[in-house]
């Protein structure tokens, strides 16, 4: 996981976003260190991660930054497994992409398809975004399903 928040947190740097906390896992903080102005931080739940950026300046950003801040993670668990194909560190970097990329909420594909839903637009809409948010959950939902049928028969 936190090679794929290093993926975000390189992309918002390079497009000039700042990031004030980079953590693996949630819930409760164990312990962390501040370095460079950002708190790098270890949690209690190894049920995810997270990088803290600045919403004001990400959403100040042109779409195509925004884009290449949110897939910033995905690039970099497709190189993970470029560079460990065949082991448990590649299997567990494609699960990774391919998990990030569906459009469920709050994930990588999701910001990455409400970014493009807003610039389509033109503007936020609340409708827009709530259909697009729903559609994109179902859809995820039965695309998982077919792969899983798929594979277990």
């Amino acid at each position: 996981m936190l090679l794929h928040e290093l993926g975000h947190f390189a992309a918002a740097r390079a497009c000039g976003v700042r990031a004030s906390e980079v953590s693996v896992g949630l819930g409760p903080r164990l312990f962390g260190a501040k370095l460079g102005g950002v708190a790098w931080n270890m949690r209690a739940l190894p049920l995810g991660s997270f990088v803290r950026l600045s919403g004001e300046e990400l959403r100040a950003r042109p779409a195509r930054q925004q884009l290449l801040i949110h897939s910033g993670g995905v690039a970099a668990n497709a190189l993970g497994l470029a560079l460990a194909y065949g082991t448990p560190f590649g299997w567990m970097n494609l699960l990774l992409l391919v998990s990030n990329l569906l459009p469920l909420y709050q994930h990588d594909g999701w910001k990455c398809g409400l970014v493009l839903v807003r610039s389509l637009v033109r503007r936020e809409s609340r409708p827009v975004e709530w259909v697009y948010t729903l559609s994109g959950g179902v859809a995820s939902v039965v695309l998982v399903q077919c792969i899983l049928r798929a594979l277990l028969g």
